[in-house]
Order: C-alpha cells, then structure tokens, then sequence
C-alpha cells in the first residue's frame, strides 16, 4: 500500500490529467454536469455489481471511474468560480467533523444506534425540516424504502424487535389475499406494495441489506437460467420446445451446481 505522500502525489496527476483532457479533448471539453449525470449513474451501478461478485480488481477500477467523475464535476464547477475540488473535500472534511462530535467533540455514545441518532438530530439542527429531506427522490422504489425506514429509526420512531415486524409482515399478507380475492386491481397494488414495505422493514432488523439479497437472487437466477438455455442447445432444442419437466431436470442440475 502506498504511503499519504504517494496518495496525495496519484491524486495530484489525476488533477493535471483532468485538466488537460477539459482543454484538449473534444469530447471533455464538451461535457456538462446534466451530460455526465447518467453516466455517474451508471457507474455507480457496475460498483455495486463489483462489490457483490466480491472482485476487488474490478472494485479497485469502478472506484477509480467514480473519483474521475467527482474531479469532472469539480472541475466544470471551478469554470464558473462555483466550488473546486478542494472545496468539495473541505466540504465533507466540515461535515464529517460537525457530525462527529463524539470523537471532535465531548458527546459520550455507547454505540452504533447513538451514533445513528446523533447524525440524524444533528441534521435537524443545520436547518432541515424533517428527518426524511436527505432521501433522494430518484432512488429506486426498493433502496428509497429501506433509506426511510433507516432514518426514521434514527429518529425513534421503530419497532422494538423483530419479532413484532414478522408479525406485521403476516398482517399485510392477510390484507394483501383479502383484496386479492376482492379482484380490486388497485387496492391490490396498494397492499402488494405495503408487503414489501413490511419485508424490507424486516431485511432491516435481520440485519440483511434488501437491494443485495434480492440481487443476489437476480444474479442466482440468471446463472441457472443460463445454464438451461445452455442444456437445452446441446440438445438441439429451444426452450419452447421443452416441456416443463424436461427443463426442470436442468433446474435441478443448476441449483445442485
């Protein structure tokens, strides 16, 4: 591993090669914020994917694609005298400490759910109006719910255990049968949408990240699907053609993999 001078000397050569690349490529020197946001985006998203296939070469690249786009941005913001990048790291340096203040400060916590508390009520101090302002309003349905329950907990406003979150669980699935049968397309989709409300609320408490697990299983499906499609070309078949025990044999043969 390098040393802080090593560090601080990488960094300072992705600033020069930042900008060179505004001044002199064509296709740099016409990037705006709106223009990179989907591609940050993107980015963001091949991480995650890294991180769950637990590739720490393709994590160490990702990172490094995500660093350029927070000097990109930077970058396009000192064109304009708005912020540069060493007022983005000065930034969170501020903020880091403010919220800190059991270790810059005199608060005594006795663990990660004080810690969790004190972030939030701090939050409420520099100005906002609920606890729930910092969820983004872009973030996918399943990540959004799990960021509001996370901090309205925060905030005392939870469970006790999770014992009580199962049985709501079982609640919203009577509910969700009773409108079922009803036929009410809408009401069903209400309560379908409250089932998963409940069980994200209990991935919590199990202490099981919601978006990992059920990507975990995306990523578990395909790869047994795959070998299907691949089972069945060898055969000189289409998966049409098979009958649904046929390829169940091939099913049982992926999961046995």
């Amino acid at each position: 591993m390098s040393n802080k001078a090593n560090q601080l000397k990488a960094f300072e050569r992705l600033l020069v090669i930042m900008d060179e690349l505004r001044e002199q490529c064509p296709w740099d020197k016409k990037q705006t914020m709106e223009s990179l946001r989907h591609l940050t985006i993107e980015e963001v998203y091949e991480l995650g994917d890294a991180i769950l296939d637990k590739d720490l070469d393709e994590i160490k690249k990702e990172l490094g694609d995500i660093l350029l786009h927070i000097v990109f941005y930077s970058k396009i913001g000192s064109e304009t005298n708005a912020f540069d990048i060493a007022d983005v790291c000065h930034s969170i340096c501020d903020k880091l400490v403010e919220r800190h203040p059991h270790i810059y400060g005199d608060v005594k916590v006795e663990n990660e759910d004080d810690v969790k508390r004190n972030w939030e009520q701090l939050k409420l101090k520099e100005g906002k109006k609920s606890v729930l302002e910092g969820v983004p309003k872009s973030l996918p349905a399943m990540v959004k719910a799990n960021r509001i329950q996370d901090k309205v907990a925060g905030v005392g406003f939870d469970w006790e255990e999770p014992k009580q979150v199962f049985e709501k669980v079982e609640e919203e699935l009577t509910e969700l049968k009773s409108e079922i049968d009803k036929g009410n397309k809408d009401t069903i989709e209400s309560e379908f949408g409250d089932v998963l409300f409940s069980m994200i609320n209990y991935a919590r408490f199990l202490k099981v990240n919601p978006e990992n697990a059920l990507e975990r299983t995306n990523k578990k499906f395909i790869k047994r699907f795959q070998y299907l499609e691949a089972k069945a070309k060898e055969l000189n078949k289409s998966l049409e053609d098979m009958t649904l025990s046929e390829m169940d044999i091939f099913w049982e043969e992926a999961k046995s993999l």
